[in-house]
């Protein structure tokens, strides 16, 4: 099991779309975020619902409703996604294993016990690590590479999908 769930990767990469393009993407609806990355529609609105309580993106009303951004991307870390959508945990769960030490008749004498174990003084340095360097990285960083990777027509395309998807349901609607 990872220690990030799978939750954060579909919620980031969702984010991606309402981060923007070169050419605007700055809304959509769930449904439409969930159906670009192949993410079951009701998953998508469990983890953004945890986005939205998080303060990271708001929900617009109306016909054109959805999904933007509640501050911009350059402001949004990766280490605030995460913990939006997986919580705050520990990376590591020490159970005093060197207590246990079969040698050891009725209680661990104190020189066993003193102080912080040293494997989970370890995992501590990790955690603190890793929550530093997911703290360095924004969601429009995040944009930046996957869009340097991509063909300049790549945007253009990501916006006509939506507005696409969008003027279908308005003319849904209107039927």
């Amino acid at each position: 099991m990872s220690f990030i769930s799978t939750g954060v990767e579909y919620g980031l990469h969702c984010l991606l779309y309402l981060a923007g393009t070169s050419a605007g993407v700055r809304e959509a609806s769930v449904r439409d975020l969930a159906e670009m990355q192949g993410v079951p529609v009701d998953y998508a609105a469990k983890l953004f619902t945890r986005l939205a309580k998080a303060g990271i993106v708001q929900s617009t009303e109306g016909i054109r409703g959805g999904f933007t951004l509640a501050r911009p991307a350059a402001q949004i870390t990766v280490r605030a996604v995460v913990v939006a959508i997986d919580g705050e945990k520990p990376l590591f769960d020490c159970r005093e294993v060197r207590s246990q030490c079969a040698l050891f008749e009725q209680e661990p004498p104190a020189w066993a016990t003193r102080g912080t174990c040293s494997i989970h003084a370890v995992m501590q340095v990790a955690e603190r690590a890793m929550r530093e360097e997911l703290e360095k990285h924004s969601l429009a960083d995040l944009v930046a590479r996957a869009y340097s990777k991509a063909p300049a027509s790549y945007g253009h395309h990501v916006v006509n999908w939506f507005a696409d998807r969008a003027a279908n349901r308005r003319s849904d609607r209107q039927a």
